[in-house]
């Protein structure tokens, strides 16, 4: 009775995976290439707040820097008692998920490089993390990296960084 109902109700769903993984046996080798470059990130990066936080009386003040976050100390600062429509006041509630933290928005995270010995170092983990060239490393090293990763199979941030102003002049 029970068991009979509920396959019933849940048999297109059971069909639709268990036809998922037939394909995948029989076309094993296609997921397996996919999954080398794709990310092991499954979780999906939740910005609780992308506005930065405005300086109190910074849209009236030229004096003060829009940017640059003060926490204002006045006795009757409105900001401060946290009055409604006031600005709001960063706080711990606004942080990013740990597991999610400084991830790349592609779900890697970023390794910065000065060499080709550092590149080494993402052989077996290029999947977790993306290289970012360090900015004062020449256009010579920069060509001899962006080699060394497509062999390798990682993901450069920035590989055209630097060549193509080269090309230019």
């Amino acid at each position: 009775g029970i068991n009979a109902e509920y396959g019933e109700r849940h048999q297109g769903r059971f069909l639709c995976f268990f036809q998922l993984f037939v394909v995948s046996l029989h076309h094993s080798y296609q997921p397996i290439l996919a999954a080398m470059t794709s990310s092991l990130n499954k979780l999906k990066i939740v910005k609780k707040r992308r506005k930065t936080f405005q300086r109190h009386y910074s849209d009236r003040l030229k004096r003060l820097d829009k940017g640059s976050w003060r926490c204002p100390k006045g006795i009757d600062s409105e900001v401060r008692r946290r009055y409604k429509g006031a600005e709001l006041m960063p706080n711990v509630g606004y942080g990013s998920n740990a597991k999610t933290r400084h991830m790349r928005p592609n779900g890697l995270y970023t390794f910065r490089i000065n060499n080709i010995k550092e590149l080494e170092l993402l052989l077996m983990h290029n999947r977790r993390y993306t290289a970012e060239i360090a900015h004062n490393i020449s256009v010579r090293n920069r060509k001899l990296i962006v080699e060394r990763a497509a062999q390798l199979n990682i993901k450069l941030t920035n590989a055209a960084g630097k060549l193509k102003t080269e090309e230019q002049q």
